[in-house]
């Protein structure tokens, strides 16, 4: 690694197994999944999850996703009941994150939970992500590889220019598909919208009460107060996913100097969708932030996203991105 820049390696067996020495050696590695890029360390040693958090500026209220293989993996860590093990079975690999209680034997560092005695876990989808697991022989905890509270990283090239100088190594597989982190589920509660859907998460069942998305310009509740003692998994900091310039929403047209980001029938300087594909606004809207806040434009626009579906996420970054 150079003094300022991580070295970044094409996925394959040598990157994967450069990574996974440095995982066990107690390191940090940025590593693709399916949502977006994370930061993976060991998540049993306490002197590795420190090192996420160093490299990241992260709170350590803020506590962190852990990665596993399949939900056998899940189930030594975490205590399941009937409707999680529904999700689990349904759902994963893939991004639905599930928090649940954690076992007493789980071996997981006490830093990883932030002293809560629930734990958020997933089973990844992404070649890259199970490929690590496997080489390492560890359960993963990995936030998003990026500095707290700036923007997701989408590709590799996102992830080496906030954390440079940070961390050793980034694997880079390409963009990643859904391009949002995961859905957070707890009991029947969605904690963080993402690339699952109430509908199929639920179907035919009402919403449950933790999921309150505001749509942005709306004044009404947050999904949880930016505080510690409102943080009960990863991902519900209010000023989050955040571009450097000041981010305006529900614009219909540009303003002066604006970098313009539109949707559907609403040009922009870019568009996250020019068809009003609410999937493929998903996966273009952290690239389009990083391009938008790289630009030489001191401010950014946003067009109008409908909040449904995938849209109720796409939504609840933007907010957080405004914040």
């Amino acid at each position: 690694m150079s003094p300022t820049n991580p070295r970044i390696l094409p996925y394959g067996t040598a990157a994967i197994a450069e990574a996974a020495a440095l995982i066990r050696a107690g390191e940090c590695v940025a590593v693709p999944t399916e949502t977006v890029y994370g930061l993976a360390a060991d998540a049993t040693e306490s002197r590795a999850v420190a090192g996420i958090y160093a490299a990241k500026g992260r709170p350590s209220f803020n506590p962190l996703i852990v990665h596993v293989p399949d939900l056998a993996a899940a189930e030594r860590i975490a205590v399941f009941d009937d409707r999680a093990r529904d999700l689990a079975t349904r759902f994963w690999p893939g991004p639905l994150t599930l928090v649940l209680p954690v076992r007493p034997d789980a071996g997981i560092a006490s830093l990883v939970t932030a002293g809560l005695d629930t734990i958020a876990i997933r089973v990844p989808r992404h070649r890259a992500m199970q490929a690590l697991l496997e080489a390492s022989g560890k359960p993963l905890a990995a936030p998003s590889a990026n500095a707290s509270g700036s923007i997701s990283p989408t590709r590799a090239e996102h992830v080496a220019k906030s954390l440079a100088g940070r961390i050793p190594l980034v694997i880079d597989d390409g963009a990643t598909p859904a391009g949002v982190e995961s859905t957070i589920v707890m009991g029947d509660q969605i904690l963080r919208p993402g690339p699952l859907t109430q509908a199929e998460l639920f179907p035919g069942e009402s919403r449950g009460p933790g999921l309150q998305i505001d749509v942005p310009g709306d004044p009404g509740p947050r999904l949880s107060p930016g505080s510690k003692e409102g943080i009960i998994a990863p991902g519900q900091l209010d000023s989050h996913y955040a571009p450097s310039k000041p981010v305006r929403l529900n614009a219909d047209s540009a303003r002066d100097g604006e970098y313009f980001i539109g949707f559907g029938p609403i040009p922009g300087t870019e568009t996250l969708s020019a068809a009003g594909d609410l999937t493929e606004a998903a996966a273009n809207l952290f690239d389009a932030l990083h391009r938008a806040d790289a630009s030489d434009a001191p401010a950014i626009a946003v067009a109008p996203i409908p909040a449904t579906g995938i849209g109720l996420a796409i939504n609840d970054r933007l907010r957080r991105a405004a914040f």
